[in-house]
């Protein structure tokens, strides 16, 4: 019997090496992920799920993400040592779906859940995480990676041509690369945070509850059902409770929170807590060779904000497909130094919006900070990638990276967010249905979108997709609401017409013009061109000669 050894070792799963794993897997990759703790992770820990990522897990096809995140409630102050409210406030403003942004807003959902989901979609492909495995070192060669592993005290030594590493902020991964994580420790914004089951008299399960302040000492709790009908994540704070004693025992918890609120509560349990303290450091680049660092292995920051679990998630997204092209033979080895250099620029603009908001945390009161729509994460581009094409922006030399930018839907350039469009209208089927831009969109293509007047005016640029390998290249014809199609002989995978406009306004068309939008895998716009031989330019920078 041949053993098959996976060809990429995933060293880590939680949310960004449950990622990495799926949009390989989606890919056709075979995976081995490993974890080294025993048994998986237990707590709310990052809850925010902000719009892009909302995004990438309906183009994974993880729909339970989006159907079971809810809303954070509003957040409830009180007059010091009371129960009477000073004021409510919310986290987000509430914004409604559009037709160009399906997902809007911000959701909560525990990491706990978020494991549980992920990995049951790991399962539909038979691959199963390896607790209890400890990554203890690693070797490069030219054509792979040897890895020793160690479960139960017995090593092992595992050949493969990958390793991801996704093992957190202390994981050996970037350790062994050698890799800089150059930063700040503040400890002036100390916190104990975890899961806890109690009631308290007054204390409805429809707010946000926070006690005290953020300089003196204070107390939040956000009510959450995933951890049971009197759960709440809970947050301690304050340079005046002694944060690292507190979280050496419940009791001590119980105290400090019994301390805050002035209300009977009675404690069921601590489920999980951590002492944390902010650590704000990024490395200076996310591979070497054939091994690469994703999520909090690459970047830890400040919570204020919750992009760190978003950020991490889109790390692994940017590269998984890259990965497995290359890995297909289908793309050069150069096409991975673009995860690196497309990603850099995001995660430093990053942290220095979440250590601004942490600042103005400090700074405040009550420990408010208004939340930028910069958060949602919608305008986060790579325009200034090597592998994106523009043909419609003027090349301007020395042209500032903004890489976290806020969306500005007037604007739309190869690099950024490919947005949405509803009601799309597919013909050319037995029975014709409307569909979405986003339904198109899946991690294991380039979804060539030809805006054209009509389908004779697509046929060439049609006819020069032949050249590619259709796995891993799909078209779509958009026709203008007013288009009359009798006939759809078309070499294109779909045929759709625009019924409302939705998709000629998000992609800034005009009536008459024919433009080609090359959609990446993960859901950004590859390029945006004339015709066929700017089409061919983008793909010479991502396949093989063909």
């Amino acid at each position: 019997m041949i053993f098959f050894h996976p060809p990429v070792l995933i060293v880590g799963a939680g949310p960004v090496g449950l990622v990495a794993a799926l949009t390989l897997l989606q890919n056709g990759i075979p995976v081995r992920i490993i974890d080294k703790d025993p048994h998986p992770r237990i707590g709310q820990r990052g809850t925010g799920i902000w719009p892009r990522s909302r995004e990438l897990y309906n183009f994974l096809s993880v729909s339970e993400v989006i159907s079971l995140a809810k809303p954070a409630p509003p957040i409830r102050l009180y007059k010091p040592g009371t129960l009477e409210t000073l004021k409510d406030l919310v986290l987000v403003p509430h914004v409604e779906p559009t037709p160009a942004i399906p997902f809007n807003g911000h959701r909560s959902m525990g990491q706990q859940l978020l494991d549980v989901i992920l990995r049951r979609h790991l399962e539909k492909f038979s691959c199963f995480i390896e607790m209890g495995t400890e990554l203890r070192s690693f070797e490069q060669f030219d054509e792979g990676v040897t890895a020793v592993l160690a479960k139960n005290g017995i090593s092992e030594t595992f050949d493969t041509k990958w390793i991801i590493g996704a093992d957190g902020a202390k994981g050996i991964v970037r350790k062994q690369l050698g890799l800089t994580f150059l930063g700040e420790t503040r400890d002036d914004a100390q916190i104990v945070t975890g899961d806890i089951r109690l009631t308290g008299v007054g204390l409805d399960r429809l707010h946000w509850h926070r006690f005290g302040n953020f300089n003196e000492q204070g107390l939040s709790l956000r009510p959450t059902d995933e951890i049971g009908d009197d759960g709440w994540q809970f947050f301690l704070f304050g340079c005046e409770l002694d944060l690292t004693r507190i979280a050496e025992s419940e009791k001590l918890v119980f105290e400090a929170i019994t301390s805050l609120i002035p209300t009977e509560v009675s404690f069921n349990k601590v489920v999980w807590m951590s002492y944390f303290r902010p650590n704000i450091r990024m490395v200076n680049k996310f591979s070497e060779g054939r091994v690469f660092v994703a999520g909090d292995a690459a970047h830890v920051h400040s919570p204020t904000g919750g992009q760190g679990l978003n950020s991490g998630v889109q790390d692994a997204f940017n590269l998984g497909w890259k990965l497995a092209l290359v890995q297909k033979g289908l793309a050069d080895k150069s096409l991975l130094e673009t995860y690196s250099a497309e990603r850099l620029p995001v995660i430093s603009e990053m942290l220095g919006v979440t250590t601004s908001i942490l600042d103005k945390t400090i700074a405040s009161k009550d420990g408010q900070t208004e939340r930028s729509p910069i958060l949602f994460m919608l305008g986060i581009n790579c325009r200034f990638s090597t592998i994106v094409l523009d043909e419609f922006v003027t090349s301007v030399e020395e042209k500032p990276i903004n890489a976290y930018g806020v969306l500005d839907e007037g604007h739309l350039e190869a690099g950024d967010r490919a947005p949405d469009a509803p009601n799309m209208l597919q013909v050319g089927r037995a029975e014709p249905g409307a569909t979405t831009l986003f339904s198109l969109y899946r991690p294991w293509y380039h979804t060539i979108l030809v805006f054209a007047p009509s389908l004779a005016d697509a046929t060439p640029i049609l006819g020069a997709l032949e050249a590619y390998d259709k796995s891993v290249v799909r078209s779509a014809v958009v026709l203008p609401s007013s288009a009359s199609v009798t006939s759809v002989a078309s070499p294109a995978d779909l045929v759709l017409v625009d019924q409302e406009g939705h998709a000629y306004s998000a992609y800034l068309m005009e009536a008459g013009q024919t433009k080609v939008f090359v959609i990446r895998p993960d859901g950004v716009i590859g390029a945006i061109v004339h015709g066929t031989e700017g089409m061919k330019k983008y793909f010479s920078k991502i396949f093989v000669d063909t």
